[in-house]
């Protein structure tokens, strides 16, 4: 192994170990471990309300969209809508990645020959417009990161879909690798929305944690 790619694999392990008027919040690098969080679950692509019935009503325009590759991302996405009593969009490849697409250390893995050759990441997606985009004010999109920017499984749900007048608001988990310009380079993709600054999330981050990030939002 060449000391370049041993670097590369480095940044992927400590990030990946770890990715609007809509309003849209950018939900989601994925964090290493979960197990503090205990989000509900939602259906992924028909925009299911989650969350307290209290604030459902209320929050109706809201939607977090997220892509998850081993169910951290999802687990602080859920965390997310429950709060906010938003609806939840689950961004799904057309062929899932696998324990072994995802091993980082072989050379020949999928999400590796991804990595090494860009020409490889136009990931297909069983749905990229979730039901009733139009309706939506606000959307919370949410991502793992890999080698220090967005998974690219979330490259074609934001060149795919209309941000004219959302405002995007994105968060991310990871090890210990930051948000760093992964939000920026998908507001670029996106080409229009008005996005907000994001929020990384650790491995080890709590629901009260999300809960302080949601609440100083002010979307309450």
């Amino acid at each position: 192994m060449n000391t370049a790619r041993a670097l590369t694999r480095r940044s992927f392990l400590m990030g990946a170990a770890a990715i609007a008027p809509l309003t849209i919040l950018l939900a989601g690098c994925s964090a290493e471990d979960d197990a503090t969080f205990s989000g509900g679950t939602a259906s992924a692509q028909n925009s299911t309300p989650s969350a307290s019935s209290d604030n459902a009503s209320a929050r109706g325009n809201v939607l977090v969209a997220y892509y998850s590759a081993q169910g951290h991302t999802e687990a602080v996405a859920q965390t997310i809508a429950n709060e906010l009593g938003a609806y939840t969009f689950e961004i799904t490849p057309t062929e899932p990645y696998s324990d072994d697409d995802l091993n980082w250390t072989d050379g020949n893995s999928r999400v590796t020959r991804e990595h090494e050759d860009e020409s490889l990441r136009d990931v297909g997606l069983t749905q990229v417009a979730p039901d009733g985009w139009e309706g939506y004010d606000t959307v919370l999109v949410g991502y793992p990161i890999w080698w220090g920017i967005a998974a690219w499984p979330i490259d074609n749900f934001i060149s795919g879909n209309d941000w004219e007048g959302k405002t995007v608001i994105p968060f991310c988990t990871s090890t210990s690798s930051g948000l760093g310009q992964s939000g920026d380079l998908l507001a670029e993709a996106a080409g229009s929305g008005d996005w907000r600054e994001g929020r990384r999330f650790s491995s080890s981050a709590r629901e009260s944690e999300v809960r302080d990030w949601v609440s100083g939002l002010g979307l309450a």
